[in-house]
């Protein structure tokens, strides 16, 4: 069997766990917009292009040796950037590709009221970016029928882990304790988004999974478990209706559900950190919680 070869449209957060977690060392190349950040993906093991929108001579070569597609660009105002710039490549002159992975939101599930929903339920998007989003899905899905390559949409809760935790946010005093009532959220630590990529690429797995841990739960919860493992009070409440917040981050609550994952498991993966509480755990213990440098638990 010839060599995976990986390429991710967006090198964030998550693509760099997924490259941190390449076992294989399975050449894995990915694109920022700006050349400074080329540095911070080399660091987590990808080899850095620049995209700003258009496709250039060496990312088509790039992409015409690639087997294993990752992409994490929100569309916009205009469509999916990705497939606006290389959908007549992805078409035409991508002759070794086998998979096709595409990192979505829960969002797309909109307001269910705090029901549970799974793969199967309603797309009720409430904010505009969550529009895009359900047209972008269904344009990466028939794209892949096309072409004849399964085509994987992963549905992302709250992303977390090294750095973006409540643990990293007591410590920078920016943790919040936000209360309303009956409100609850999902998550999913970076590690799990990496570990469900890479067991759908193993088995060219396509279909739409919902990747999100096992509880929903409330955010004020999370900050009150993280500031009993430091040993400091945690931050007052506040209620909802006077929080200061932006826009964006008050639409998210304006959605309330309770995402199932069973369609990942039944595809066989098993979630590192099933639940927030053993993912602070395991961060506080081991002293990665900061930013990925193990340091003592001591701190904060």
């Amino acid at each position: 069997m010839s060599e995976r070869r990986f390429f991710i449209f967006g090198a964030g957060y998550s693509a760099k766990a997924f490259a941190r977690a390449n076992a294989q060392h399975a050449p894995v190349f990915g694109t920022t917009r700006a050349t400074e950040r080329f540095e911070a993906l080399r660091s987590a093991g990808i080899g850095p292009l620049q995209f700003d929108g258009a496709l250039s001579p060496e990312l088509g070569d790039a992409l015409r040796q690639t087997t294993h597609l990752i992409v994490s660009v929100a569309p916009d105002e205009a469509g999916d950037p990705v497939l606006n710039a290389a959908g007549a490549t992805i078409r035409a002159n991508m002759p070794a590709l086998q998979w096709i992975g595409y990192l979505s939101t829960v969002g797309v599930y909109g307001d269910h009221g705090g029901a549970w929903v799974d793969e199967t339920s309603d797309c009720r998007p409430v904010s505009k970016r969550s529009v895009m989003r359900v047209a972008a899905e269904r344009e990466w899905l028939a794209l892949g029928q096309e072409i004849g390559k399964p085509a994987a949409i992963l549905r992302l809760s709250g992303i977390y882990g090294p750095g973006r935790n409540a643990l990293a946010n007591l410590e920078d005093g920016t943790a919040r304790r936000l209360v309303k009532p009956g409100q609850v959220f999902n998550r999913i630590h970076c590690d799990d988004i990496a570990g469900a990529l890479w067991h759908l690429a193993g088995s060219n797995r396509g279909g739409i999974f919902n990747v999100t841990d096992d509880e929903p739960a409330p955010p004020q919860d999370v900050v009150a478990y993280a500031a009993g493992l430091m040993g400091v009070e945690p931050p007052p409440d506040i209620p909802f209706e006077t929080a200061q917040l932006s826009p964006m981050a008050r639409s998210f609550y304006g959605e309330n559900k309770r995402v199932a994952n069973q369609a990942i498991k039944a595809a066989g993966y098993r979630f590192r950190f099933p639940n927030y509480r053993v993912a602070l755990e395991r961060m506080w213990t081991e002293g990665n919680w900061r930013d990925g440098a193990p340091r003592s638990p001591m701190r904060g």
